[in-house]
């Protein structure tokens, strides 16, 4: 019934959320006081967190009134994490609140980062199986203050543990766990990548781990049937190429595999139907070319111009894509414009029609960008089961690297190489093939159109 009430007065519930907050969650630890025994209370107490949860979905429009919510939420939060799993039957309701608290405000508290090293001990100690629900506050932090996190330290009976080491701790484990799934081994993957994308130049020391994990598994799934994990693996070289391509191509030749590595990069490369995995690879491959060629490794060099065709035939695809998507965008606006001219002679939903709110879908197109995990908390919070093997969907990633054009990265780059060795990229070209030479000069062109246009409308 509170959702329903929000949905349809959200604008007059949000001076009310404050309120409605402090009293759900006065409630709920009144009801968890109540003893383990009591199944009554306990479902009470669960079901006011689902109401604190419909409240933060309810003004998700108004970032500000999140901060103000914290002195309530936060120690609610805490206990659950806390108290050696005591509260695990609320654990998911906990996480779904510590992402909103750190993805809607535009800073994290400092009374929030209590909640980082209590994720890693609850992973650790009694709830491995929700690492799903764990990833996104954790790259929420990552993300949204990547100093306070490379400079925070945990108290643990070892010493003081950094909180980046608790993350690698996070992934090492989840990728050696027999247990978890591969679809929680891509999840956990996904922090490398958060790592790489926020931290840039900050965390060489760490390439190493990340390569003896990442590799590692790579060869585990090198002949699997389903491509998925080794993509994600791909994702995560290719943030490192582009973190630092010299670093990252010398952790590939003192293992030996840049050969095998990129071989089989480029072999699955052609079942890549995601945006993200293929910008990683045409970023992650591209910034190669960044590298004078009397440092390529033999094995990269005698296959620069293979590298080249990959990332230019990626890039050519992703523009039509993206073109058709923005074609497929303007007749979508042109039919919502029909429709609204049709909104006088509405009479209500159909039997066979969800009944949906502008409230839902603002929600719903901010939940999406989460962190990249936007759809997987969405199908949680509206009631969905959970697929624990169902292909990724990673295309509402978010991070620094949204802001980098792939189309313009691929032009600059193979531009500055050949004015950079004139010698060795006319012999590389000699070796491409016709039509990406020729898919090359249109690549050019359009990223110089695309230039243009920005200047002119800027």
């Amino acid at each position: 019934a509170l959702q329903v009430i929000i949905d349809q007065f959200g604008e007059h519930i949000e001076p009310h959320a404050v309120a409605l907050v402090t009293q759900l969650s006065t409630a709920f630890l009144n009801y968890v006081g109540a003893g383990e025994d009591d199944d009554d209370a306990a479902m009470a107490a669960a079901q006011c967190l689902e109401c604190i949860a419909t409240v933060l979905k309810g003004i998700c429009e108004r970032p500000e009134l999140y901060r103000t919510m914290e002195p309530q939420l936060i120690p609610l939060v805490l206990q659950i994490l806390g108290n050696d799993g005591e509260y695990i039957e609320y654990l998911e309701y906990a996480l779904d609140i510590l992402t909103f608290l750190t993805y809607f405000p535009d800073h994290i508290s400092p009374e929030l980062w209590q909640a980082f090293p209590l994720i890693y001990i609850a992973f650790d100690q009694w709830a491995f199986d929700y690492l799903n629900l764990m990833v996104p506050p954790l790259e929420n932090f990552i993300g949204k203050a990547p100093q306070q996190f490379l400079a925070g330290t945990a108290s643990t009976p070892e010493g003081e543990v950094k909180y980046i080491e608790l993350v690698f701790s996070i992934v090492a484990k989840t990728v050696a766990e027999e247990r978890s799934s591969e679809s929680e081994s891509r999840k956990a993957l996904s922090l490398y990548m958060s790592i790489l994308h926020n931290c840039r130049g900050q965390v060489d020391l760490y390439l190493p781990m990340m390569n003896d994990i990442a590799l590692a598994k790579l060869g585990q799934q090198v002949t699997a049937e389903i491509p998925l994990t080794r993509i994600a693996i791909y994702q995560v070289l290719g943030s490192a190429l582009y973190y630092n391509p010299q670093l990252e191509l010398a952790e590939l030749e003192k293992r030996g595999v840049t050969q095998q590595v990129f071989s089989q990069w480029i072999k699955d490369s052609e079942q890549m139907d995601r945006w993200l995995p293929r910008k990683l690879t045409v970023l992650g491959l591209t910034s190669i070319l960044q590298l004078p060629a009397s440092s390529f490794p033999p094995s990269v060099a005698s296959s620069i111009h293979h590298l080249i065709s990959v990332v230019v035939k990626m890039t050519e695809a992703m523009k039509v894509d993206a073109e058709k998507e923005e074609d497929d965008d303007d007749a979508h606006a042109i039919e919502d414009e029909a429709e609204d001219g049709d909104d006088d002679d509405f009479e209500g939903f159909g039997e066979d029609e969800d009944v949906t709110s502008d409230a839902d879908e603002a929600y719903m197109d901010a939940l999406n960008k989460l962190s990249g995990s936007g759809s997987d908390v969405a199908r949680f919070l509206i009631g969905e089961d959970w697929d624990q093997d169902a292909d990724d969907d990673d295309d509402d990633y978010t991070s620094p690297l949204d802001e980098v054009d792939q189309l313009l990265f691929l032009s600059d780059t193979l531009k500055a190489a050949f004015q950079r060795e004139p010698e060795v990229y006319q012999q590389v070209q000699t070796a491409l093939p016709p039509e990406v030479v020729n898919s090359c000069q249109k690549l050019f062109a359009a990223a110089d159109a695309q230039r243009a246009n920005a200047v002119a409308s800027a």
